[in-house]
């Protein structure tokens, strides 16, 4: 060991003497901004000063070596960053007061490598060697904070699968869920509401992406979607609306969390009359179409419906059925108003007098059933059907069959 080495090791008592005053000094500098810290060095005095001294030791020792690593003072920072993360504290306070103390231990020491005569050459390398200490330290809280945010983020996920699982789940109770939501810190809503993207359609993956925190994402093959918290809540509707927008996206009706199943499957519905085309909104909100997703939930049952009160039409050509289907769907939505029904079928008035004519012709008092024009309405208020799905004959008017009720008596 040379003279520069030996010198060096005897800065170790000056520095020591000056640790109270060193302590002290980087607990004013830290007071005006980060109290916290400042609290913890006057309350735990003693054990500060003895972990300082250690450090001391630690780094002169590592500068005669020529070594910079300290794995025992990595492992120790990194732990801190941990800590710091779980009491939620910035990590960028921590990193500050970091360099606080640095600059202050480095101020003293320098006093003190001057006042021994230290040769420049070592000095440097102690320089050197304390800043690139404080960087490796100040690595190492970054590493700890960052893994242990990692670590929560990744059980807040796995916590909040199983929520969503039991959410959408009907065998689940509402104990289990509200006990689930406390493990995975979420507030349970009085409501809540399901959206579902396409899971191929980007859009929708990066609109997902954006919800925060108080929304649960899930992907639970085959559906992709988030249940959305507090939906009825002010702005929330048209947010969504444009978040969802090209997304092919259905936003389930409001419900209690009980009742998510229920919502769920209505959503699930309203998706496939998308992707068909009944449904055309961008996004589909599906309260807005219940009496659609009722009426079309079951392909067969509405094709058995038009099959039966279309059964008068069974007898006209195809290009007449159409016709008559299309002033039927007119006649019902604006009430027999002939002008309306003109305007809409772009006919000459005259044409949907005839076309009226024919179809009391051939539907008889029928048409002035309420009843049998409620069926009508649910067969065709979402439209004519692409072809017209009739028996292959028609019965004959007045002839009381299964597909052909008699009208109701008058009064």
């Amino acid at each position: 060991m040379d003279d520069s080495e030996t010198s060096l090791s005897a800065l170790v008592p000056a520095i020591a003497d000056r640790m109270p005053e060193l302590l002290e000094e980087v607990r004013t500098a830290l007071e005006g901004d980060w109290p916290d810290y400042a609290a913890f060095l006057r309350e735990n005095h003693l054990e500060v000063a003895v972990a300082a001294d250690a450090a001391l030791h630690r780094l002169v020792t590592l500068v005669e070596a020529g070594d910079g690593e300290g794995a025992g003072e990595l492992e120790l920072f990194e732990e801190i960053g941990r800590q710091q993360w779980q009491q939620g504290r910035d990590l960028t306070h921590l990193l500050a007061a970091y360099q606080v103390g640095a600059r202050v231990f480095w101020h003293h020491v320098s006093a003190v490598a001057v006042e021994s005569a230290i040769a420049p050459r070592t000095l440097a390398a102690l320089a050197e060697a304390v800043f690139l200490f404080v960087d490796r330290l100040s690595s190492s809280s970054a590493r700890g904070y960052v893994l242990a945010q990692s670590e929560a983020a990744a059980n807040r996920g796995r916590l909040r699968d199983e929520l969503v699982g039991l959410l959408l789940s009907d065998r689940a109770g509402q104990a289990a869920v509200r006990a689930a939501a406390a493990r995975s810190d979420w507030r349970v809503p009085a409501e809540i509401a399901v959206v579902l993207v396409e899971p191929d359609n980007p859009l929708g993956h990066r609109a997902l992406a954006r919800l925060d925190a108080t929304h649960l994402v899930f992907h639970r093959p085959p559906l992709l979607g988030a249940i959305i918290a507090d939906p009825s809540s002010p702005g929330l509707r048209s947010r969504l609306a444009a978040a969802l927008r090209g997304a092919q996206a259905v936003v389930g009706v409001a419900v209690t969390p009980d009742r998510l199943p229920a919502s769920l499957h209505v959503a699930e519905i309203a998706a496939r009359l998308q992707r068909t085309g009944v449904l055309p909104d961008d996004p589909v909100f599906t309260d807005e179409h219940l009496d659609a997703i009722i009426v079309h939930r079951d392909a067969r049952m509405l094709e058995a419906l038009r099959s039966q009160v279309l059964a008068p039409l069974a007898g006209s050509a195809p290009s007449s059925r159409e016709r008559m289907c299309e002033t039927l769907v007119a006649w019902l939505r604006y009430m027999g108003d002939r002008q309306a029904i003109a305007a809409a079928l772009h006919v000459h008035p005259q044409t949907v007098r005839y076309r009226m004519a024919r179809l009391h012709e051939l539907f008889g008092d029928q048409l002035n059933d309420p009843e049998m024009r409620g069926r009508l309405s649910l067969a065709l208020g979402w439209g004519a059907p692409r072809e017209s799905v009739v028996p292959a004959t028609a019965p004959r008017r007045g002839t009381e069959t299964p597909t052909s009720r008699p009208p109701r008596a008058p009064g």
